[in-house]
């Protein structure tokens, strides 16, 4: 948990992936396309990967990816992205975390 929590700090906009994930990619796509550069952390190609899917799991991640953190503070998957996406909050949120500047 310690480390997801770190890397989700260090960056306003960061994403937690698996590389054969589709919807990881596409969530990482919408975030580009805002204008927002989030760090990307693939959980199958890092040493601690499956230590971290556990720890987004218990944040409630299930599917535990992708996992989205924006302003290091817990967003939620795919699904909730969207959601906020399509009501016209994830570029505020984006906005107030300084990971676009418009």
């Amino acid at each position: 948990m310690d480390r997801v929590k770190d890397l989700a700090s260090k960056k306003a906009a960061v994403i937690f992936t698996k590389s054969s994930c589709c919807m990881c990619h596409s969530i990482t796509q919408l975030f580009y396309e805002l204008g927002a550069s989030p760090a990307v952390h693939e959980l199958d190609n890092d040493p601690y990967g499956r230590q971290m899917e556990w720890a987004l799991r218990s944040l409630g991640c299930n599917p535990s990816v992708p996992a989205v953190f924006i302003g290091g503070k817990f967003v939620g998957s795919s699904k909730d992205v969207i959601s906020l996406h399509v009501d016209g909050s994830l570029k505020q949120l984006l906005i107030d975390a300084k990971a676009i500047w418009f």
